[in-house]
């Protein structure tokens, strides 16, 4: 493998891994099973039926990922890697079909090959990464393609929930439009992307279960009329409208020998 240049060789902070150890530890299966088979159709359709045969997940949680993917058929074998410990012995434990390999990383360096993965997943990874670019060149080395979903938290409004997106580690902020520079500048084409909104099911699981608020219909209804309202202005006013109004941004792309040239 090749030698690490000196930017590679950072490492997570100490209190960043202390943290997801002990949100495995505690984690809501339920809510994070509900999430994950979202997650996991995204990277289905944003793959378009493309074939992809090794496929790595960096920063795999507990796999629910994985696991999905897996029951769909999606490749042939399937890698992890995460911070966590306990998420990697919730992966190891989910005995999912496929798996050929479950690490503990620095969040950084990975121990492949170039070249070792048809596809390497980050999904719901890099708003977390102190050191995103890093990352991304890890990325680019071991994997042909690579698919990213990021939240996207910058809105109207944003300044003011920072704590917000904070308790949930988030330390990047993305819109479609920002993604896809920090990607261009790294050397990877998008071949393919979609948008996505919070599905109502998923609403109503953190209103009434997260959130612990009382079931009505009133809300019931105004869950369901805004995710409606927004697929309708997504359908009527086109991209840029859905990418405004999307929760998610995904994108499937390929790395490039080009080297963006700075100054």
């Amino acid at each position: 493998m090749a030698e690490l240049s000196p930017m590679q060789q950072s490492s997570i902070s100490g209190n960043v891994k202390t943290a997801y150890d002990e949100f495995y530890e505690k984690h809501d299966e339920a809510w994070r099973m509900l999430g994950a088979r979202y997650k996991a159709q995204h990277i289905i359709d944003v793959a378009g039926g493309r074939t992809f045969k090794k496929v790595l997940e960096v920063g795999a949680g507990d796999g629910s990922i994985l696991k999905y993917l897996a029951d769909a058929g999606f490749a042939e074998t399937y890698y992890a890697v995460e911070i966590s410990e306990s998420g990697v012995e919730h992966i190891k434990s989910r005995k999912i079909p496929g798996v050929k390999s479950v690490q503990l990383f620095d969040g950084y360096k990975l121990a492949f090959e170039r070249n070792s993965f048809d596809l390497v997943i980050l999904s719901h990874v890099l708003e977390h990464v102190e050191h995103e670019r890093v990352l991304l060149r890890e990325i680019k080395r071991v994997g042909r393609h690579c698919i990213i979903e990021v939240p996207l938290d910058y809105r109207a409004g944003v300044d003011r929930r920072i704590k917000h997106f904070l308790a949930y580690g988030h330390i990047n902020i993305y819109t479609p439009t920002s993604l896809r520079y920090l990607l261009r500048t790294e050397g990877f084409e998008v071949e393919d992307d979609l948008t996505s909104l919070i599905s109502p099911e998923v609403t109503r699981f953190n209103t009434y279960k997260n959130q612990k608020k009382a079931k009505s219909l009133i809300t019931d209804l105004k869950i369901t009329g805004e995710f409606s309202a927004k697929t309708t202005l997504g359908k009527v006013f086109g991209t840029k409208m859905k990418e405004r109004l999307a929760n998610a941004y995904t994108v499937l792309c390929k790395k490039t020998d080009e080297q963006v040239a700075i100054f």
